[in-house]
């Protein structure tokens, strides 16, 4: 049989024994709450950075296409007065032209007359 001594010893062990175990399990708790929030904030920081990295792109890309746009929107325009100019110009040249069409010539075309002259010798 166990003396009193032995068995006072042996309480005391246990209590010791439990009161390491909660320690332990609270700085067991703390480093996993310290460690949740650590990669939560990261995660938080990294979800942010993404958005920020997101926007960027799409209004880089919003300005990429707003400026090929206007240069299609540009060549088109440069290309349709080209060949209105071009079909204005045939028509000139082939006297097709109507006072509205001849602009270059303050909006009249001045008749020509053509006169032959034959000579004998």
């Amino acid at each position: 049989m166990a003396s009193h001594k032995q068995s006072y010893r042996a309480g005391e062990a246990k209590g010791q024994a439990e009161e390491k175990t909660g320690q332990m399990m609270d700085k067991t708790r703390e480093a996993k709450d310290e460690t949740a929030s650590y990669l939560s904030n990261k995660a938080a920081a990294a979800k942010e950075k993404a958005g920020e990295m997101g926007q960027a792109t799409k209004e880089t890309a919003e300005a990429g296409k707003e400026k090929t746009g206007g240069v299609v929107q540009r060549t088109t325009e440069q290309v349709k007065s080209m060949a209105q100019g071009a079909a204005e110009k045939v028509k000139q040249t082939f006297g097709m032209a109507g006072e509205e069409e001849d602009e270059d010539f303050g909006g009249t075309v001045a008749p020509t007359t053509t006169t032959t002259t034959r000579r004998n010798n």
